[in-house]
């Protein structure tokens, strides 16, 4: 008897920790850098937002990325930068990759305003760790 309380205990404790782990997630979408080089490298289709500061996207961006400098997607001014793209974005069945310094909080700001702008979550993506760490061959300004 004791065996199997133990066991259901154990088996909450995993569906608890399962369930927190989700929603401390906020259901975002990663895209690691390696896959988005290949998806680039196939021509597959996608839009890339990049909310880089202006100085970070001119010494560097991913190729066909839209420059917005909506970075950190705190202020009216940078969520109307963000909203310049809305008719793009909301005319497309395409993923859209979301490109910020860190790949944290600005992006997953900019993914939250477009979720409530009526875009579609599953097409949104975040580059894993950012522009600070694209290991991969730039476009420059």
């Amino acid at each position: 008897m004791n065996k199997v309380r133990v066991f259901l205990f154990v088996a909450f404790l995993i569906g608890a920790l399962a369930t927190a782990s989700a929603a401390l997630s906020g259901d975002y979408n990663y895209i690691a850098a390696k896959d988005l080089n290949d998806r680039l490298g196939v021509g597959s289709p996608m839009i890339i937002i990049d909310i880089c500061p202006a100085q970070q996207f001119a010494s560097g961006h991913v190729k066909g990325s839209i420059e917005t400098n909506a970075y950190p997607v705190k202020t009216p001014a940078e969520k109307d930068r963000l909203a310049q793209q809305l008719p793009k974005l909301q005319a497309s069945v395409d993923d859209i990759v979301v490109v910020c310094p860190g790949g944290a909080g600005g992006a997953k700001r900019t993914i939250d305003f477009y979720k409530a702008n009526g875009v579609d979550g599953k097409r949104l993506l975040i580059l894993e760790k950012g522009m600070n760490q694209w290991p991969y061959k730039t476009e420059k300004n």
